[in-house]
């Protein structure tokens, strides 16, 4: 049985998507795959009195894994648990349960997918980093390095292979825009593997991956949906402010490709009228001012869902903003993309190799 361990540098880096993208390829080279989550430090609750990982619920669904979500995380780090570590209110050895739960999730398996945390310091503290963990499952690593400069992407690179050390099998670069690309694959790409760090994929940037659904906007807006609240699952690629006259903002909104959020005031009738003959795919509405029957009327027509907030233009374009790329890959069709960007820019060859796993069972 073989173990990938996959942490990332930075947090929203595309970890459950590899996660995810190899586990697939992996499950239809005829191999039994698992998946294993050590430490979640982002908990949900669904149902009073459980607090499953809800990127493990979603990697669970996605493979058909049999294993229930709880199974599938080692330690959920909730609030109240921590404070009891750190003040030594509570004696448990948390990488020994990490090492039990994994080895009941890996039990006929070939290989089990492990998703480490959003950056090399998560877990430290309490006994479960990256080196911590990968030594305890005797994993194989590989590190997602997700681009923010070119800068950085060099030194995230160094700083995995310093803190990750002889486990490290190499790195995976995700995120690459188009005007990095020369550098990466010219420059950063051949000096790294002459130093000795493999370079298993380099992943461009792609708008429609950072996209956000219009339930997540509603989510972060604590946003009221009045017309199409079914179609919450729909995703958003570009946002469009109508805060200037309709003769100004007409020519922006229909220059701003589709898919396209139309953020105004809920007072403009004039902006809601051609944000929808458009073709925008959601109207948020600021202010909390409801907009005219006829508008609700025109969006029911078109199924265009509509949400009113109480923010102001400016507030809301700002909350948007913090969130926006930052959301995880939980649509299919974003997974069935990423999918087909793996398998276009991503060794597998080369990783079925480091891994010691045959290509197909």
């Amino acid at each position: 049985m073989k173990t990938l361990y996959i942490p990332s540098l930075q947090s929203f880096s595309g970890k459950t998507a590899i996660c995810l993208a190899l586990g697939k390829r992996f499950q239809r080279d005829g191999h039994r795959v698992g998946y294993f989550k050590p430490l979640s430090t982002q908990a949900w609750e669904p149902v009073p009195g459980t607090a499953p990982d809800e990127d493990a619920d979603f990697v669970r669904r996605a493979l058909g894994l049999s294993e229930p979500t709880e199974a599938l995380v080692g330690i959920v780090l909730t609030p109240s648990l921590l404070r009891d570590i750190l003040c030594g209110c509570i004696n448990r050895d948390l990488l020994a349960e990490v090492r039990a739960a994994f080895g009941r999730v890996a039990m006929d398996k070939d290989i089990v997918l492990v998703e480490g945390g959003a950056s090399l310091r998560e877990g430290v503290g309490i006994g479960l980093g990256p080196a911590d963990v990968a030594e305890a499952l005797d994993a194989s690593i590989l590190a997602v390095i997700p681009f923010i400069n070119e800068m950085s992407l060099v030194d995230d690179c160094a700083a995995a292979r310093l803190r990750l050390g002889h486990r490290l099998l190499g790195v995976v670069m995700n995120g690459v825009p188009a005007e990095s690309t020369d550098f990466v694959q010219k420059i950063a790409r051949p000096c790294l593997e002459e130093r000795g760090l493999s370079v298993f994929g380099v992943i461009p940037r792609e708008e429609r991956l950072r996209a956000i659904t219009v339930g997540e906007i509603a989510q972060v807006l604590g946003a009221e949906f009045l017309v199409a609240p079914e179609k919450r699952d729909t995703l958003v690629e570009n946002l469009v402010v109508g805060a200037m006259s309709v003769d100004q903002a007409l020519p922006r909104i229909r220059r701003v490709p589709a898919p396209k959020a139309v953020i105004t005031g809920g007072d403009r009738a004039d902006i809601h009228w051609a944000a929808l003959e458009t073709g925008a795919t959601c109207l948020i509405l600021t202010g909390h001012l409801r907009p005219q029957p006829e508008i609700l009327r025109r969006a029911e027509e078109l199924n265009v869902p509509i949400l009113l907030v109480r923010q102001n233009t400016m507030e809301t374009v700002e909350a948007i903003d913090r969130v926006f790329g930052k959301t995880r890959l939980n649509q299919p069709e974003k997974l069935a993309r990423f999918e087909a960007l793996l398998a276009e820019h991503f060794d597998f060859g080369r990783i079925y190799r480091a891994l010691g796993l045959a290509p197909s069972a």
